[in-house]
C-alpha cells in the first residue's frame, strides 16, 4: 500500500453516525438527550429513594418483558461489570466443579477465574481454535455449564443449547450478544451480560437473568456456609435487586440511559426489532466481504458468523491497520482488531444502536480507501 497517511473521504460516503466500536458502544444520540432532560430530577439523587428506584424497577421489569422471561425467572442487577460477575460465581453459582467452552479472550476468562478459586475444583476447559467454538459435554461431576452466546475478540457466536440430560445450571456469558441475538430462556438458567454493547450505555453494571434453578443454586451455597465477601455476593446482589437497589451506589446515567435503549427496542417491536436489526447490518458487511477481492469474513462457517461483532480479514498487502488509521482520520472509528488476535483484521460492531445504513456506507468507505492506497 502507499506511504499516504491522510486521505479525505466524500461527505457523500460517510455513515450519517462513524461509531463502530465493539465496546462501549455507540450510544443513541436521543437517549443522551433524554438523560440531560431528566438528569436535573435524577443525576445527584439518593438510589435508595423512590426517583432512581422506579428507574431500576422499570428497567428489570423491561428486560423481563424484552427477553419474555417465563414466570420464575428474575432479573437481577449489581456494580462491577462481567469481569466481577465471573469472580461473583465462583462464589455463588458454581457448587463444586463447572466446565467452561474457551474459544477466544473472554470465554477464557470465566474459566480462569474458576481455575484459581480455591475452594473449587479444577474446571474442565474445552477449547477451540480462534474463528470457532466447541460443544459442551455432559459429566457427572459437573454442576455448572459456562457457555458464552458471543465471544467479542474473534466475532464468534454459538446457539445457546441446554446440555441434553444435564442436571447442572448453564450460566451464559451474554455480555456482547444480550440484546442482538436470539436466545431462549429455557436453554439458560443465569445469562448475565453488561450496558455497553447491545444495550447502547457505559460499563461498571452487571445484569443477570436468573432462572429458579439459578436462584435455588445461590440460595444452597448461601446456606452452606461458604465464606462469601458482600461485593461479591450473589445472594446480597438479589435480595438488593428485589428491592430495585444495588447493594452499593451504581452508576445512575448509566442505569437510565440503558432503561431507555431497552425501551427504545420494546416500543419498535421487542427482541425481534432489536435482533432485525443486527441481522441486517450482518448481511450487508458479510456479503460485502464475500463479494470483495481483498476481504473475507474471519470466521468461516456462516452459521458461527456473529452478528454483533463482525470480524474481516484482508488479503496480503492490504494493510487493514492503514485503513483504520484512514477511517479514523474520517471520523470513522474503533475498527480497529481485537489486538491480542493479531490479524490483518477489522472488526465492526453492529449493536441494535448501529444503523444498517451506517455499515453499508462503512463498506463502501473501506472500498474507497483501499482503492486509493493500493
Amino acid at each position: 500500500m502507499s506511504d499516504r497517511t491522510s486521505l479525505t473521504i466524500p461527505k457523500e460516503l460517510l455513515p450519517h453516525d462513524g461509531r463502530f466500536g465493539s465496546g462501549p458502544s455507540k450510544v443513541r444520540p436521543e437517549a443522551v438527550q433524554s438523560l440531560a432532560e431528566f438528569g436535573t430530577t435524577y443525576l445527584g439523587t439518593s438510589h435508595r429513594q423512590a426517583t432512581v428506584k422506579d428507574i431500576v424497577g422499570r428497567l428489570r421489569q423491561g428486560l423481563m418483558n424484552l427477553f419474555e422471561l417465563p414466570e420464575g425467572y428474575e432479573v437481577m442487577l449489581g456494580n462491577g461489570g462481567s469481569t466481577c460477575f465471573w469472580d461473583a460465581a465462583t462464589f455463588s453459582l458454581i457448587e463444586r466443579k463447572s466446565q467452561h467452552l474457551s474459544f477466544g479472550e473472554f470465554s477464557s476468562k470465566f474459566a480462569t477465574a474458576a481455575s484459581l478459586a480455591p475452594h473449587l475444583q479444577a474446571p474442565e476447559v474445552i477449547e477451540s481454535e480462534a474463528g470457532t467454538h466447541p460443544e459442551a459435554v455432559v459429566r457427572s461431576d459437573v454442576d455448572t455449564y459456562a457457555l458464552t452466546h458471543n465471544e467479542t475478540s474473534t466475532g464468534v457466536s454459538m446457539e445457546i443449547v441446554r446440555p441434553v440430560g444435564s442436571s447442572g445450571i448453564v450460566a451464559v456469558d451474554a455480555t456482547s450478544g444480550a440484546g442482538a441475538l436470539r436466545v431462549d430462556p429455557a436453554e439458560f438458567d443465569c445469562y448475565y451480560f453488561a450496558p455497553q454493547k447491545s444495550f447502547a450505555s457505559d460499563g461498571g453494571l452487571w445484569l443477570a437473568l436468573l432462572s429458579p434453578q439459578a436462584v435455588e443454586r445461590i440460595a444452597t451455597i448461601k446456606a452452606s456456609g461458604r465464606w462469601v465477601p458482600a461485593f461479591l455476593d450473589l445472594s446480597i446482589a438479589l435480595e438488593n435487586s428485589r428491592l430495585n437497589q444495588t447493594y452499593n451506589t451504581p452508576a445512575l446515567a448509566t442505569i437510565y440511559l440503558m432503561l431507555n435503549q431497552v425501551e427504545w427496542m420494546l416500543q419498535n417491536g421487542g427482541l425481534s426489532f432489536a435482533v432485525g436489526r443486527s441481522d441486517a447490518s450482518a448481511e450487508l458487511l458479510y456479503g460485502w466481504a464475500e463479494r470483495s477481492t481483498f476481504a473475507r469474513p474471519f470466521v468461516q462457517n456462516p452459521r458461527d458468523r456473529s452478528h454483533v461483532v463482525g470480524t474481516i480479514d484482508f488479503v496480503d498487502g492490504i494493510d487493514a491497520a492503514r485503513i483504520a488509521s484512514v477511517l479514523r482520520s474520517n471520523q470513522v472509528v474503533d475498527t480497529e482488531p481485537y489486538r491480542k488476535l493479531g490479524r490483518n483484521q477489522l472488526r465492526i460492531a453492529m449493536f441494535p444502536a448501529v444503523d444498517p445504513a451506517d455499515v453499508e456506507a462503512l463498506t463502501h468507505c473501506i472500498d474507497y480507501v483501499v482503492e486509493r492506497l493500493s
